[in-house]
């Protein structure tokens, strides 16, 4: 009678666990930190002042910001839901003019990943037009949640468009 109550337990547990990462997987949340990175313009005291987080982010980002924003994601090579958000954010930037979109290898560039706390891929970073990361996602966020994103960071939001 007792392996019962143990069976029925691990049951819910199971479930529950499957229930609260249903919910969470690729949810896009806001981002704890919001600092924006240095410019090419901008003083070297800014540049001292930013996070070392900031500062690797940056240094990766190189020339490859966007003009109104940025979307970065951390991919693996075998990673099927990379492939799926990949297109998911590439669809995005095609419909919202000014957005690009980044791709990092996370087994390529595991100090970046490491420095930005990132656990799972695909992660999708989502950065304004100054490279503040603004909101975040772990797993394979939903398309509409990509666009909601952007049009909370944009400046002017996004334009009007079918999904």
């Amino acid at each position: 009678m007792n392996s019962i109550w143990v069976v029925v337990g691990v049951l819910a547990l199971a479930t529950a666990f499957g229930l609260w990462f249903r919910r969470v997987n690729g949810r896009v949340r806001d981002s704890g930190a919001m600092v924006p990175m240095a410019g090419p313009d901008d003083p070297p005291a800014a540049i001292q002042s930013s996070s070392p987080q900031t500062l690797a982010l940056a240094e990766a980002l190189t020339g490859r910001l966007g003009e109104r924003a940025t979307i970065v994601q951390f991919s693996s090579a075998f990673c099927q839901p990379c492939r799926a958000t990949r297109r998911i954010v590439e669809e995005a930037c095609v419909i919202i003019p000014g957005v690009s979109h980044v791709e990092i290898d996370a087994e390529e560039n595991l100090e970046l990943v490491r420095a930005l706390d990132i656990r799972r891929t695909p992660t999708v970073l989502f950065l304004d037009r100054t490279g503040a990361v603004r909101k975040q996602a772990s797993g394979q966020p939903r398309k509409a949640d990509v666009i909601a994103a952007l049009g909370e960071i944009l400046p002017g939001g996004t334009p009007d468009f079918e999904i």
